[in-house]
């Protein structure tokens, strides 16, 4: 207790109530080429329709299908997916290519291609100010050519044509009145007009991301040309800054828009407000009224097949395990990068990588290539093939594709998850069901299944009037042991993972029989919760002396060491009918 010098009462208290959490088991990480979206950092996705937004639909060219309904298939089962966009070295950003004074058009052609995230927006802003152009697609892509912003200022003319023959009333259903001077600069200037306001209005002019042309996508009205303005909440209400902070098409690309009296951007526009004065006047864009067509962006001209380049996403993003996932998903990719996703999990040892076989004419699987595909892959606990592909139908294009099944089996562990526990089986016909398939692709025979099963290779099999699903539960450890199967390593997986979240908490404690007893006190009650969810027979912690040894503790080492008896799932079931006489007792002919 603390020292005392004087007289009184003094209150204390402990807390003894740590316990062994909950950890996640159902997150999952996958890397794959996208048409639209963030690049190079996971993100986030919780729904296929979250898939959509973030990334856009699937496109009709190379594997990109493949890939975007893998990580479908995944969705719908589960609603944690961390997702890595992936580029090769020659895509390209649009952009409007208008740029500053001395700088040929040209050279600003495809040099946006150094943004395809939000950091790497910021590093190329900050380092090409020469190559600025007034708006750029958000993210890489041909999928931002679609694009155009159109900027309504004050002038506009809502019956006229702008300078260059472009109709503009068409717009004037967008907003009430046409822009003049923000309430914070009038409230500023004390009523004086300083012209700073703009709408601004983000048009799919191509329909590539709605399906209708001229969709307006997106609308931010009565913005203000001038840094640090704020809305009557008391946001930022600069132009730049809500087009960079809530548009999820484009971004400011560094210039400012063209206006009456020059042919350069305007030197007013970005005036911080704490400057702008009762003689500031921000100039206007000639006739009210600019609508920007983006231009030049490209997908590159190898991604659609990424090869073993993708292996170097899986390291940078999900190798040091500071991302937390269960569950690391293929997709439809060579046995060469498949191993190296299975040791991403086999070095992390908190996470399964799900594979499927990648056929030689890329969608009909059959033996020989599950079988040969195998003979790339490590022997693991930490990885789980299946048997092949699935025909599927492609709503967004009206075209049937095969897509692997490695997406699937992962989900079938997040159902599984759901309603049971991560210790259960994910195959059979209870919680191994396959959804949204027209047929699969190699359905293999009762023969065929021995050979796969042999291999460590789980079947995937549709039973007519019963459905398709997974068949088998094996791990692609090729020795025997509990851990070739599915539920025993993702129950040591759950059990390692929510100890030794636990144990942190006895880190700079001392080694002593108190701290022993409390680390028993922690576990051993957990372990009898998994031990009544039936995920282990029975169990036993020591931490004590004898592996607590004066050698341990001189070291600054502490041992608890924890004995587990898992439970096993069936896999072979033998049915016994006996036909017995009619006069003779069961009890006689009972283990005949």
């Amino acid at each position: 207790m603390a020292f005392q010098l004087s007289p009184g009462v003094n209150v204390t208290e402990k807390d003894v109530t740590l316990i062994v959490p909950a950890v996640a088991t159902t997150p999952a990480a996958f890397v794959g080429p996208f048409r639209w979206g963030p690049a190079n950092e996971p993100v986030l996705v919780q729904s296929q329709s979250d898939l959509v937004s973030k990334f856009g639909t699937p496109l009709v060219e190379g594997n990109y299908e493949k890939y975007w309904w893998t990580a479908s298939n995944f969705l719908a089962y589960g609603n944690n997916l961390r997702v890595v966009r992936t580029l090769d070295d020659s895509y390209k950003t649009a952009s409007t290519h208008t740029v500053t004074p001395g700088v040929d058009v040209s050279e600003a052609n495809g040099v946006w291609s150094g943004v395809f995230n939000d950091d790497s927006y910021d590093d190329w802003v900050s380092t090409n100010p020469t190559l600025a152009t007034q708006f750029v697609a958000r993210y890489p892509g041909s999928l931002g050519n679609s694009l155009s912003v159109v900027i309504i200022d004050n002038g506009y003319d809502v019956e006229g044509l702008s300078t260059d023959g472009t109709p503009t009333a068409e717009y004037r259903s967008l907003f009430d009145d046409v822009p003049s001077t923000t309430l914070f600069m009038e409230t500023k200037t004390g009523s004086i007009a300083v012209n700073d306001e703009i709408h601004i209005f983000i048009i799919d002019k191509d329909g590539s991301f709605t399906g209708t042309a001229g969709t307006v996508l997106e609308s931010f009205r009565n913005l203000s040309k001038s840094k640090g303005a704020r809305t009557e909440g008391g946001v930022n209400n600069y132009y730049v800054s809500v087009i960079n902070s809530r548009s999820e098409y484009v971004r400011w690309g560094g210039a400012h828009p063209t206006t009456t009296s020059s042919s350069t951007d305007s030197s007013e526009w970005g005036t911080e407000a704490q400057d702008v004065t009762s003689n500031t006047v921000f100039e206007s864009i000639e006739n009210g009224f600019k609508e920007y067509t983006l231009s030049g962006g490209t997908l590159g001209t190898s991604i659609t097949d990424p090869g073993n380049d993708i292996s170097e996403y899986w390291d940078d993003h999900f190798a040091d395990g500071s991302v937390d996932v269960s569950l690391l998903i293929a997709g439809p990719v060579s046995n060469v990068v498949a191993k190296e996703i299975i040791e991403v999990a086999e070095n992390r040892k908190d996470c399964i990588a799900f594979v499927s076989p990648k056929p030689t004419d890329f969608y009909a699987v059959d033996l020989e290539d599950a079988t040969t595909y195998r003979t790339g892959l490590p022997s693991s606990s930490y990885g789980v093939m299946d048997s092949g592909y699935k025909l599927q139908y492609d709503r967004y294009n009206d075209v049937y594709v095969h897509v692997p099944l490695c997406g699937d089996v992962a989900g079938a562990c997040v159902a599984t998850d759901n309603v049971a526990e991560p210790w259960f089986s994910p195959a059979g016909f209870n919680r191994g069901r396959i959804q949204n398939l027209i047929r699969l692709g190699f359905n293999p025979t009762k023969t065929e299944r021995d050979e796969l099963y042999r291999r460590q290779i789980n079947p995937v099999i549709t039973y007519e009037g019963r459905g398709t699903v997974l068949f088998g539960d094996k791990t692609l450890l090729a020795k025997p042991s509990a851990f070739d199967r599915i539920n025993v390593r993702r129950l040591f997986i759950v059990l390692e993972k929510a100890i030794a979240t636990a144990a942190d908490f006895l880190l700079f404690e001392f080694n002593d029989a108190a701290t022993r007893r409390q680390f028993i006190n922690l576990v051993e009650p957990y372990l009898r919760g998994v031990k009544a969810g039936r995920g282990i027979t029975d169990f036993r912690v020591v931490c004590d002396e004898s592996n607590n040894t004066p050698q341990v503790i001189d070291t600054n080492n502490f041992v608890g060491d924890i004995y587990i008896k898992p439970a096993r799932s069936i896999n072979f079931i033998q049915l016994n009918f006996i036909a017995t006489p009619t006069g003779v007792s069961f009890s006689e002919v009972q283990g005949v």
